[in-house]
């Protein structure tokens, strides 16, 4: 069901790429600026274990510097059916985690030490089994295809916005007033549609997550406990990584009904009813 909301939601960005490209010259030129935006977050989406690492000063650790974590991620990596990630800490006091990496065989889990501090075993193992779900669904580069195809619209509305300022549409006699309502309006659809993809994923993720656990209360636990330490204590990141994590380290409660269309996350209320309606 996930998966098909996440293919829903990636065509409807596709249908207004493919209108927002011919308001300025055609499925060729569009072509092009999509083939430019994909190159970009490809090439962020190949090394993103390097930058996020960075992102976070994280450090990776090995079976001999952290045993039960490492022997953690093992076990649930096993019941997953996936290769063993490598494993980092970031010095964070929030507790958060995140997964990347291009694929299975080159993924990493990220937790920082607020979570490992925080977090008793069951809460711990439900927000590994988390991440690694997001592994297992490949969700980074959903994401990365969602965010190039965000990026190109985004590209597409400032030209569209730059030619109507300069008077020039070249040999197009589309009415004025429809293509600035395009250019305004269409890259802000194609980022709601992007943060409705992130969203869905972080519900797939959940349910995965309680299956590979066989258990709802661990996960359910952490992202309460997650939330309400992450509204006390700040996360020294960038906001760019912030998608990236289990809960948003900026995360700012309910706030307001349209402010939730542009969340990376569903409230966590909402994700904990949904982990209830599970079936192990």
């Amino acid at each position: 069901m996930q998966m098909a909301k996440v293919f829903g939601l990636m065509t409807v960005m596709t249908v207004i790429f493919v209108i927002a490209g011919d308001f300025i010259g055609g499925s060729s030129m569009a072509g092009g600026f999509f083939a430019m935006s994909m190159v970009m977050n490809l090439w962020a989406f190949w090394f993103s274990d390097r930058a996020v690492l960075k992102m976070y000063r994280a450090k990776e650790i090995g079976l001999e510097e952290a045993p039960e974590l490492y022997n953690m991620v093992d076990r649930l990596r096993q019941k997953a059916d996936l290769p063993m990630p490598r494993i980092a800490i970031a010095p964070e006091r929030q507790p958060n985690a995140f997964a990347t990496g291009r694929n299975p065989e080159n993924a990493l889990v990220c937790v920082t030490a607020g979570l490992m501090e925080e977090l008793n075993e069951r809460e711990l193992e439900g927000v590994i089994a988390h991440e690694l779900a997001h592994i297992k669904h490949r969700h980074m580069l959903v994401g990365t295809i969602a965010a190039g195809m965000a990026g190109a619209i985004a590209l597409v509305g400032s030209i569209l916005r730059w030619g109507i300022i300069l008077g020039s549409r070249g040999n197009r006699d589309d009415n004025p007033l429809a293509m600035l309502a395009m250019a305004l309006v269409a890259p802000i659809v194609a980022a709601i549609v992007q943060m409705a993809v992130s969203r869905q994923n972080e519900f797939q993720a959940d349910a995965t997550a309680v299956r590979i656990m066989g258990d709802k209360r661990g996960l359910q636990s952490a992202l309460q406990r997650i939330e309400a330490i992450a509204q006390k204590v700040p996360m020294n990141v960038s906001p760019a990584g912030a998608h990236m994590a289990i809960i948003n380290p900026f995360s700012s409660g309910r706030g307001v009904a349209l402010a939730g269309l542009f969340r990376t996350h569903p409230p966590t209320e909402a994700r904990i009813q949904a982990i209830d309606k599970v079936a192990l």
